[in-house]
């Protein structure tokens, strides 16, 4: 049931839709699409997560709009490229592109987290027309290995330590498959320490993080190891100022993998971004706090998104 398999609820059963289409370079992007309303949001997921994360979106919005969602290019139902360089950031933002072609949208708000963020920022500086504001989740402009698990400050030499890390195991895809199966004891403790920042939320959250470890340890983990590469190699820090589409960034103060001041960077930089960072929140700000960012989505839909 393609519903349960995305970790949605029953109200979803007529509407959910699973499409495909292919990218420029003829590789075959998985897509789904949700909601009634008539204006589109296309969501750009994070490496890892799919429409479960956005659950407390789709929850209070899939009446009033229409919710697109992919699979990248050699993750889950999509299907990997013939090169591994065609896993970098400018071939999502194209199939991003054949997607609304496809659907015949001429333009749609980009929602986007974590990975999402550096994919919609793209697509906004590559296709202004047809993009019609931002809502920017948990994420960074680029280099993540520069910054990711390094809240406060740099640790020099790190990223390449990282980039040595993901050689081997991309080299080594028996041990890739050990360290997987090691890295999912991490998810209790990851449970507990989440308790602290969704208070209420905490037990709702389970099931999403047991599924979240599940997508990013599964059988794409060496593919997740080389798109964390190439989204090292990308950066969007120069086309910030010119791109002018209204903009939700949110950040959370206790995020470690896409540290708040990245998030802050961004919206400095961009001339029309608004700028929110919760304090009690830190990687999953939209699951752990809801009850704060859904309002201030649907205000930023409903007042300064342009469909």
């Amino acid at each position: 049931d393609l519903v349960r398999s995305r970790g949605l609820g029953d109200v979803y059963k007529r509407q959910l839709r699973a499409k495909r289409a292919r990218g420029v370079d003829g590789t075959g992007i998985a897509y789904e699409v949700v909601g009634e309303g008539p204006k589109t949001v296309m969501i750009a997921n994070g490496l890892g997560g799919r429409l479960y994360a956005w659950s407390a979106v789709l929850d209070a919005l899939y009446k009033e709009y229409r919710f697109v969602t992919w699979d990248y290019r050699g993750l889950f139902d999509s299907d990997s490229p013939e090169s591994k360089r065609r896993l970098a950031v400018v071939h999502h933002v194209e199939d991003a592109r054949s997607i609304l072609d496809a659907e015949g949208i001429d333009r749609a708000v980009f929602m986007g987290w974590s990975m999402g963020v550096q994919v919609s920022l793209d697509m906004a500086a590559s296709y202004p027309e047809r993009v019609g504001g931002l809502v920017l989740l948990n994420g960074t402009y680029g280099h993540v290995l520069s910054t990711g698990f390094q809240p406060l400050f740099g640790v020099p030499g790190l990223p390449k330590r990282l980039h040595a890390i993901c050689d081997f195991l991309q080299d080594h895809p028996e041990l890739a498959d050990k360290l997987a199966m090691v890295a999912r004891t991490m998810q209790w403790p990851t449970a507990a320490l989440m308790s602290i920042t969704a208070g209420r939320n905490a037990f709702r959250m389970k099931p999403l993080l047991a599924r979240y470890f599940d997508d990013v340890l599964g059988k794409s983990f060496v593919n997740y190891l080389r798109l964390f590469q190439e989204l090292d190699a990308h950066s969007v820090y120069h086309l910030l100022r010119e791109i002018h589409q209204p903009a939700l960034v949110v950040s959370g103060f206790l995020d470690a993998l896409t540290p708040a001041y990245q998030s802050k960077e961004i919206a400095r930089r961009m001339p029309n971004a608004e700028y929110l960072r919760i304090f009690r929140s830190s990687h999953f700000s939209l699951m752990e706090r809801p009850e704060i960012v859904v309002p201030r989505v649907r205000e930023f839909l409903e007042t300064r998104a342009v469909f």
